[in-house]
Formats: C-alpha cells, structure tokens, sequence
C-alpha cells in the first residue's frame, strides 16, 4: 500500500501501463552555411518524428497518452546536429495495448531517419511498468477509513485525474493485493508537476494530509488482516 499526494482525495488508483524509452538519431554534421549539403540532420530526424507522432494521436484511443522531451538537440546554431537524442513515454490502458501502441509509435521514429538518412536507435530504459488492480476489500477499507477522518472523495473533480498516473506499482499489484489510493493537499487550483503544486506540499494542510494517509493506511492494514484471518477461521469451521 501507498498513497501519492495529488490535489484531491482519490481512493481507486488507475494507473496506465507505460514504457520509457531513449530515443537517438546520428547523422553527419557540417557547417550550416558553408557545406550545407554534406551534413545529414539528426535534429530534423526527430522534427519529423514529431509531427508525425501528432498526426497519429488522432487515431489513437482516449486509453493511450504518448509524450517525450528531446534531451539533446545539437551544439551549435551554425553546425547541422550530427546526434539527437529524447525520452519518449508511451501509455496505455493495460500491456497488451501498450504493446499495440508502441509499434505504431516506433513507425513515427523510423520515419525520421527514413526521410533524413540518420540511423535510428530506441532502447528501452527500463521494462515496462504494468497497469495497477487495485484490491477491492482494501479499497473500500481505506475509503472508509479516510472517510472516519474527514477525508472528502470528489468523484465528480477534473482533478482527480491524478490517479492516472502510472507507477511501477502496477506490477507488484499483479502478484500481490495492493491499493494506491490519492491524498489531497488542497492545492488547486494548482496540479502535480506544476512549481506551485510543489509550494502546497509544504505546510499545514500537506502535514495533516500525510498523517491522515498514513493513518489510514495502517487501519487498513489491520482492517485487511483481520478480515483474512476471520476467512481462514471460517474456511477452517467449515471442513
């Protein structure tokens, strides 16, 4: 079990599968205006990338978030970039859609060093995180628990998209019963990886989020054990 601060509470975390990969292209640098047509150009490999990565997003479903950022561009304003390189995330609603995803977007990538003449080279950097099952005698035992504290679940809040998210968690959570549900800290209007998000996670209101989770936690950890066991006593009363 863990809770994750977010600006609302959220009891039901629904996490995407994810891959995280390095994207580069090499090609052949030379200088701009001198010898423009001897350089082959890493850093407009990825700008075809791009846009076609945007013209697909049309096709894709509402399960599927695909987004990166390029980490090295080029050196200098006056040498055609011989080397790019980024970190792409793909997203989707459980792993075999991932999987799905992922080759529509490598297409995009292979189309930039086809239309340039870079090589193209994807590696993942870790394997993927699978999507989250959240236990549902745990989750109700922590949503009423956070409830007997004062804790408020906004169903109807744009905010609670929070639980989102996607976490490594997704695969202990396919082996293991496990809950991840979402603290509130009371930000808004200000949302994870925004700078003011992380103003709010200082001070009163973050303080008593992370007593509250906490607290909430370990009653449903006890709530969990204590009903498992009274399932076992009963499984045993029954032979």
């Amino acid at each position: 079990m863990m809770a994750h601060p977010a600006p609302v509470d959220v009891a039901e975390a629904r996490p995407f599968a994810v891959s995280h990969s390095h994207v580069s292209y090499r090609g052949k640098s030379a200088h701009a205006a001198a010898y423009p047509e001897q350089g082959v150009n890493a850093a407009d490999a990825f700008t075809v990338a791009q846009v076609a990565i945007g013209l697909l997003r049309q096709q894709l479903p509402d399960t599927v978030r695909v987004h990166g950022v390029m980490t090295n561009g080029g050196q200098a304003p006056n040498a055609i970039p011989a080397h790019t390189e980024g970190r792409w995330y793909v997203r989707a609603e459980n792993l075999e859609q991932l999987a799905e995803t992922e080759s529509k977007v490598w297409r995009c990538f292979e189309a930039g060093a086809v239309a340039t003449g870079c090589t193209l080279d994807i590696a993942p950097e870790s394997k993927p995180y699978a999507e989250f099952r959240a236990d549902q005698a745990a989750l109700r035992a922590y949503a009423r628990n956070a409830a007997g504290l004062g804790r408020v679940f906004d169903d109807a809040s744009p905010a609670r998209r929070m639980n989102r998210a996607s976490t490594d968690m997704g695969n202990v959570s396919q082996v293991v019963p496990a809950i991840h549900p979402y603290v509130g800290i009371r930000s808004l209007p200000a949302l994870n990886h925004q700078p003011e998000f992380a103003a709010h996670c200082v001070g009163g209101d973050a303080e008593k989020a992370l007593l509250d989770a906490a607290t909430a936690l370990a009653w449903t950890a006890i709530d969990v054990a204590e009903d498992r066991a009274e399932d076992r006593a009963e499984g045993r009363a029954a032979r």
